[in-house]
């Protein structure tokens, strides 16, 4: 039986920067300070021999983000920046109580965002921005609960 989402794993190019943005701009909690990573376990369960790097692990209400910095093998990148479309896991969702304050201060930050927030049929508003390595990030406040 599947219970709830855990956590989300990201591949990043420098670790202590991302820990930085999403502990200081995005206010998440670090529950594992930046630590190497190598090992038997790593290789089997990432299919990579030799793997090895940092880990960190940042908490923000029930969702946990584990981010990679790889330093065996070498990332061979991608092109920058990844465009929402492109196969694989597209953004991942903050809800947020004031869009326009938190769009404000972020972007004050130097966050590179899409768009201004949008206005979903009165529903809710969104936008999406972007980390220093150019993962997506949605920022959402709900104006109605959904229906059922």
């Amino acid at each position: 039986m599947m219970n709830c989402l855990n956590h989300i794993g990201m591949s990043v190019k420098d670790l202590n920067r991302s820990v930085a943005f999403y502990r200081d701009l995005l206010s998440m909690e670090v529950l594992i300070a930046p630590q190497p990573f190598s090992g038997k376990i790593y290789e089997t369960i990432m299919a990579i021999s030799g793997v090895a790097g940092k880990v960190a692990v940042l908490k923000k209400g029930s969702v946990e983000i584990e981010l990679f910095q790889f330093s065996t093998p070498c990332p061979s990148g991608g092109s920058e920046p990844r465009r929402v479309c492109e196969h694989g896991i597209s953004h991942f969702c903050i809800e947020v109580s004031n869009i326009e304050s938190e769009y404000r201060r972020l972007k004050d930050a130097g966050v590179v965002f899409h768009c201004a927030p949008q206005n979903f049929q009165d529903a809710a508003l969104a936008t999406y921005g972007r980390d220093p390595d150019g993962n997506i990030f949605e920022l959402l406040e709900m104006l109605q609960k959904p229906s059922l």
